[in-house]
C-alpha cells in the first residue's frame, strides 16, 4: 500500500513537471543589438582630445581637432603642443561632449559580437563587424579590409595595449571614421605606433612618444596623457549615425486554457527595437485571431479540444522569436436551470412541490411501519 502511494505520488511530480515544461514557450536565440552604420559621436564628434580629470601633454603633440576637459580643469602642455581647432576648458561644450561621449560609449558596448574571444590582434585582417575580447592587444600589423560603409567596432572589457610599432592599415576604401575601440578600462599606445580608429575608454588613455592616431582618443572618467604624438580627425567624417536595433525577444506568459462560449483574451508581448509585429501558424483554436501589431489573441473559442500553434515575432532584426503554445479549449459545464441549478434541483415549474414531497415522506414511513410489524407477528406466531 505505501509502495502504491509513493507511486502515485512519483506519477504526479513527473505528470506536473510535463506540464510545467509544456507550458514554456520554446526557447529563443538571445537577442542581437546591431548597428547599421557608425557610433553617433554627437557632439564629441569634433575632438581629438576629450578627458574627465586631466589633459596632459609633452614635447610638441600636433592636435588636428578640438580639445576638451569636463568636469575637471587642469588643460597643461599647450604650448608646446599645438591644437589646430578649439580647447573647451571646463565649459559647456565640453561638458556636453562628454555626455555624448557616454552615450556612444554604451552604444559601442551594447552591440552583439560577431566574433568573440579575441586577444592578440597582430596578424589579422578582419571583415566589418563587432569584435569582442578581454585584454586586446596588438603587437604587430593589423588590416582592417572593406568598403567606405564598412564599420568595426572592438570591445575591450579591459584594457586596450598596443605595442611599439605597431601598425593598423585599412584598405579598400574603407575609413578610419567608422572605426571603434570601446575600452572597460584603459588604452595605452605605444610609442611610434600608427593606430586607427577613435578610442572610447571608460577611464584613461595614455599615447607614449610618437604614436599617432588617425581618429580620437577619448576617456570618459579619467585622464588623457600625451607625448610627442600626431592625433587627427578626419573632417571628412560622416557625421550621420547608424541606427541601433534589437532583435525579438517573447517576454509574456504562455496563454491560459478557454472555453467555448467564453470570450478570451490574452496578449502576446515581445521585447526589441523597433517594435515587432506577430504572425502566428499551425491550428490557433476556431473563434480566435491574433491581432498583428499588438499581440492580442483574443475572440470567442467554439470547438473544444487542444491547439498548437507558433507565434513568430519580428522586426527587420535577426533572428526572429519563436514560442511554441497549445491551448486547451474546455465545454462548459452542465448545470440544471431554474432557481435551484447550483444545486442540481428541477426546474421552477411554477407549483410548490414542498407538500407533495412531505406527504410522499409520510407514506413511505407509514409503509415501513407496517412491514416491520407484519414480520414480528409472523416471527411470535
Amino acid at each position: 500500500m505505501i509502495q502504491s502511494s509513493r507511486k502515485v505520488r512519483r506519477s504526479a511530480i513527473i505528470f506536473t513537471a510535463v506540464l510545467a515544461f509544456a507550458l514554456i514557450p520554446a526557447a529563443a536565440a538571445n537577442a542581437d543589438t546591431v548597428i547599421d552604420g557608425p557610433v553617433g559621436l554627437g557632439t564629441a564628434a569634433p575632438f581629438g582630445v576629450l578627458a574627465a580629470s586631466t589633459v596632459t601633454n609633452t614635447g610638441p603633440s600636433i592636435i588636428n581637432g578640438d580639445v576638451g576637459l569636463s568636469p575637471q580643469t587642469s588643460i597643461t602642455g599647450f604650448p608646446p603642443g599645438i591644437v589646430n581647432g578649439t580647447i573647451h576648458a571646463t565649459d559647456a561644450v565640453a561638458a556636453q561632449a562628454q555626455i555624448d561621449l557616454t552615450t556612444a560609449y554604451n552604444t559601442a558596448a551594447s552591440l552583439t559580437p560577431t566574433t568573440v574571444g579575441l586577444g592578440e590582434l597582430a596578424g589579422l585582417s578582419l571583415t566589418p563587424g563587432v569584435y569582442s575580447g578581454g585584454e586586446l592587444a596588438l603587437n604587430g600589423a593589423l588590416t582592417l579590409a572593406g568598403t567606405a560603409e564598412s564599420v568595426w567596432v572592438f570591445q575591450a572589457a579591459s584594457t586596450l595595449t598596443a605595442g611599439s610599432g605597431s601598425l593598423i592599415t585599412i584598405t579598400g576604401g574603407a575609413s578610419a571614421c567608422n572605426v571603434f575601440w570601446q575600452v572597460g578600462s584603459s588604452a595605452t599606445l605605444g610609442s611610434a605606433a600608427q593606430f586607427v580608429g577613435t578610442v572610447m575608454a571608460n577611464v584613461s588613455i595614455t599615447a607614449t612618444t610618437g604614436a599617432t592616431v588617425t581618429g580620437r582618443l577619448l576617456a570618459r572618467t579619467g585622464a588623457v596623457t600625451l607625448d610627442t604624438n600626431t592625433i587627427t580627425v578626419d573632417s571628412a567624417c560622416d557625421a550621420s549615425p547608424g541606427t541601433v536595433t534589437t532583435s525579438p525577444e517573447i517576454t509574456s506568459a504562455a496563454p491560459p486554457a478557454g472555453e467555448t462560449g467564453t470570450p478570451y483574451s490574452h496578449t502576446i508581448t515581445a521585447s526589441g527595437t523597433p517594435a515587432p509585429t506577430f504572425v502566428e501558424s499551425g491550428a490557433l483554436p476556431p473563434g480566435l485571431s491574433l491581432e498583428e501589431t499588438t499581440g492580442l489573441l483574443s475572440g470567442t473559442p467554439t470547438t473544444p479540444g487542444t491547439f498548437e500553434f507558433t507565434v513568430t515575432a519580428a522586426n527587420g532584426t535577426a533572428p526572429d522569436a519563436t514560442a511554441v503554445y497549445s491551448i486547451t479549449v474546455t465545454a462548459p459545464a452542465v448545470t440544471l436551470s431554474g432557481s435551484g441549478a447550483s444545486s442540481g434541483a428541477l426546474a421552477d415549474s411554477g407549483a410548490d412541490l414542498a407538500p407533495a414531497a412531505i406527504f410522499a415522506g409520510v407514506l413511505l414511513a407509514s409503509g415501513l411501519a407496517l412491514a416491520l410489524f407484519a414480520r414480528s407477528r409472523r416471527l411470535r406466531g
